[in-house]
């Protein structure tokens, strides 16, 4: 492996261990009557006994949350970041609050973004970081995880690409892990459903991408 990507390699473990924690819904993947840290309604979201209501879950989780929620919120808070832009950031964080998008497991949602953003204070040079903090300390942000986690792409010069991979792979094996982990699914289904959204993964990134960066028409 050469020099360059050793060091890509070493930043992207870093900016991990920083945002690395799992999904605010993980908890509940599996947990009898959504028993745990998140109270989430199950006529809304998929309870998940065995491989065939994991299956719906995911599926709803790509299609509700994932694409349309979190992947363009993380992109956002890159480019915010990376363009030192703290009013933009707490108005998406506010955004993000009044769509109503996340109220399932806004508790946890903010308890782990407030978490990982704790562990940003002590980088130097960082005044966006403690504008965000503030803001949230004040009431004025919420400190949602999945904006956090696009702090921590746009301090360490993650790509896009990369970044949104790690993201994905990180929730949504958290969730097979979790399902694994309470009897929910044996091994092979686990392995199963591993192989099946890694399958998803290159078509969701191009989407959010896409619709992100997508070209303005001229004159429009």
């Amino acid at each position: 492996m050469e020099g360059g990507e050793l060091v890509e390699q070493a930043t992207l473990s870093q900016a991990i261990r920083l945002a690395g924690d799992p999904h605010p819904l993980t908890e509940a993947v599996g947990a009898p009557a959504w028993s745990g840290r998140v109270d989430l309604p199950s006529s809304r979201i998929p309870a998940v006994r065995d491989m065939a209501s994991l299956r719906r879950f995911l599926e709803w989780y790509r299609t509700e949350l994932l694409a349309p929620v979190e992947l363009k919120s993380i992109l956002r808070a890159a480019e915010h970041c990376r363009a030192y832009e703290p009013r933009e950031l707490i108005a998406l964080d506010q955004e993000l609050g009044a769509r109503g998008a996340l109220r399932d497991f806004a508790e946890a949602s903010r308890a782990v973004g407030r978490s990982q953003l704790r562990r940003l204070l002590p980088m130097r040079d960082q005044k966006l970081v403690r504008r965000y903090w503030e803001a949230v300390e004040a009431g004025r942000a919420h400190g949602w995880h999945m904006l956090v986690f696009g702090l921590v792409l746009g301090l360490f010069y993650i790509p896009h690409c990369q970044g949104l991979l790690v993201y994905a792979r990180q929730t949504t094996f958290g969730f097979v892990r979790s399902a694994l982990r309470r009897g929910a699914i044996g091994w092979e289904e686990a392995d199963a459903a591993a192989a099946e959204l890694e399958a998803e993964f290159p078509k969701l990134l191009r989407g959010a991408i896409k619709s992100r960066f997508r070209p303005k028409l001229l004159g429009g």
